[in-house]
């Protein structure tokens, strides 16, 4: 869809100036030699892509925490169901709805879909799709129940067929959901905590479930494997995992179905996410997979790239402190640089792990939204104005910048998320806003003291003034222009 206006005609001047004055305390500072951003609103950049996605439904605590409000209020494209409910998962999972699997797929008196309707249910209210992993969801017990390659991988395929037919079609008093996206299983690489079985196991099961899938429901999109463990960069050079390699091989020599290809990464760097892409994408054409849409449905920021503190013998204090920093401005000013570098990666779907509550949550066990989830408030804001504007001065996995406008024309905005840049001070400057007189200027903070926080509201008249922003790390900052004369 094209905007209602012409970005090659020469628009009004703009500017708004954000006086001192409306600023709060932590954002007055040194603004010696500022780091100038700029923006040209006569330039499009193609539209920013809605690349939010979460993990998990809104369903939590026994149903006892109902996030759906929270969680529609972002405008999800998308929610992958994998750990649902965990530790102690209840739905989705196929020994979940099909508690017996002596019996018959054919038969809806087999399963027990009741608590997982519920679950869906409360996600499609959330406005967003679903992406159903079918499997099992992780185990760190040291008695492993349900990860273990099925007895019989024919049977096991039919089990997700019904689980189509119900979700998709109504069958068993179901419901017409419409899933596109199906994915066959979760991280079979890590073993025992996901899969008891070998590669070989593995392939087999994708080879009868995406195959039976497929040949009963062509126009569904049918993915896997989702793995952890993508490869590694050797002196700049990207070398896939074995696993991969050979998953994609047995693909291709085969001719199985893969629509999507699922990958996972969690990392200090938020540049790593888009580098990955880059990389996998770059391996799929040498693979001859040119038309399989490439899916990040796991993602994080992991502080210090390590999981060590969450190790059974870590101390609970390093494990709180680091939970801590994941979801608060470190953890929220990583997710919006990595959403912003991911506008320009060959990545198709992206799912942050998780929407749901607690450890890499986006709520604390009550409920209560913690910055990470403001972080995609903002980013949510950004998508408000969707056609996307050249930008100048990021710098990639410190600083990272996007403006857009609604496509009336009538409403801009910009997006900064300072992640480790150790300037404070900047010049936010642009031109050919396309709208002169008089502008409502909105300002908004996510950092350790504001939670998406409304700094000012104001009514300037537009100018050629840049507009000085102090941003010290990690903190994003979002600001609005607004036409007074549409607003009226």
């Amino acid at each position: 869809m094209k905007p209602a206006f012409e970005c090659s005609v020469t628009f009004a001047a703009w500017a708004v100036i954000i006086a001192a004055a409306f600023l709060p305390m932590s954002l007055h500072g040194a603004m010696s030699e500022p780091t100038e951003l700029r923006v040209d609103f006569s330039r499009t950049n193609g539209f920013v892509r809605p690349l939010h996605g979460i993990n998990k439904g809104p369903l939590a605590a026994g149903g006892m925490i109902d996030v759906t409000a929270a969680l529609r209020a972002l405008n999800l494209p998308n929610v992958r169901l994998h750990d649902c409910h965990w530790p102690n998962p209840d739905v989705v999972d196929i020994h979940a709805v099909f508690p017996d699997f002596k019996a018959d797929p054919e038969q809806a008196s087999s399963y027990d879909f009741a608590l997982t309707d519920e679950y869906l249910a409360a996600t499609r209210k959330t406005g967003a799709q679903i992406v159903y992993r079918l499997g099992e969801s992780i185990e760190h017990t040291s008695k492993k129940r349900f990860v273990h390659p099925p007895h019989d991988f024919t049977k096991w395929a039919g089990i997700c067929l019904g689980l189509i037919r119900h979700y998709n079609e109504g069958w068993a008093n179901g419901f017409h959901h419409d899933i596109r996206y199906w994915e066959i299983w979760n991280e079979p690489e890590n073993r025992p905590a996901m899969w008891s079985g070998t590669d070989e196991d593995y392939f087999r099961l994708y080879r009868v479930a995406a195959s039976a899938i497929k040949k009963r429901y062509p126009g569904l999109k049918v993915g896997g494997p989702a793995v952890g463990a993508s490869g590694q960069f050797v002196n700049g050079e990207f070398r896939p995992t074995a696993f991969v390699t050979n998953f994609l091989a047995l693909c291709r020599q085969e001719g199985l179905p893969l629509d999507f290809f699922s990958w996972h990464c969690y990392t200090a760097d938020p540049s790593e996410l888009a580098r990955r892409a880059r990389a996998i994408r770059h391996f799929f054409f040498f693979c001859g997979s040119k038309s399989t849409e490439s899916h990040l449905n796991e993602w994080n920021f992991l502080p210090g790239s390590t999981w060590k503190p969450l190790a059974r013998t870590s101390p609970p204090e390093a494990r709180q402190a680091y939970y801590e920093e994941m979801a608060g401005e470190r953890g929220a000013a990583f997710i919006v640089t990595a959403l912003l570098e991911l506008q320009d990666a060959p990545v198709d779907v992206c799912n942050l792990f998780h929407g749901e509550l607690g450890a890499f949550g986006l709520f604390n066990e009550n409920g209560v939204p913690q910055k990470n989830y403001h972080a995609l408030r903002a980013f949510r804001g950004l998508l408000n104005t969707p056609c996307r504007m050249e930008t100048h001065g990021s710098i990639a996995g410190q600083l990272a910048l996007a403006a857009g406008l609604n496509e009336e024309g009538t409403e801009a905005s910009v997006l900064i998320s300072n992640f480790t840049h150790p300037q404070s001070g900047y010049r936010l400057t642009g031109s050919n806003l396309p709208w002169s007189g008089r502008s409502l200027v909105e300002t908004r903070l996510v950092d350790a003291t504001h939670d998406f926080t409304l700094l000012s509201s104001t009514t300037n008249l537009t100018s050629s003034v840049a507009v000085p922003l102090t941003l010290k790390s990690p903190a994003i900052a979002w600001v609005r222009w607004q036409s007074a004369a549409k607003a009226r």
